[in-house]
């Protein structure tokens, strides 16, 4: 999968695990970045309104989910 995806030109930021024979080689400063963004979907997941889904128009769960990342910063 990394092999299809480098040949489209898109760069590796998750790294493989420790005790793998080849490590795999991925951009530090990429990953880093990118732990905020993982942190703010792990915080709307408590939201139980926006996990659920409870709402049907596609604006008000946009909205929820708007009001729930305003409240996490």
């Amino acid at each position: 999968m990394r092999e299809a995806l480098a040949e489209r030109g898109v760069k590796s930021c998750i790294p493989g695990r420790a005790k793998r024979k080849e490590p795999i080689i991925y951009d530090t400063e990429l990953y880093k970045s990118c732990n905020p963004i993982e942190r703010l979907f792990g915080q709307l997941k408590d939201w139980r309104r926006i996990v659920t889904r409870y709402d049907r128009c596609a604006h008000t769960f946009f909205s929820a989910i708007c009001i729930a990342a305003t409240v996490s910063f």
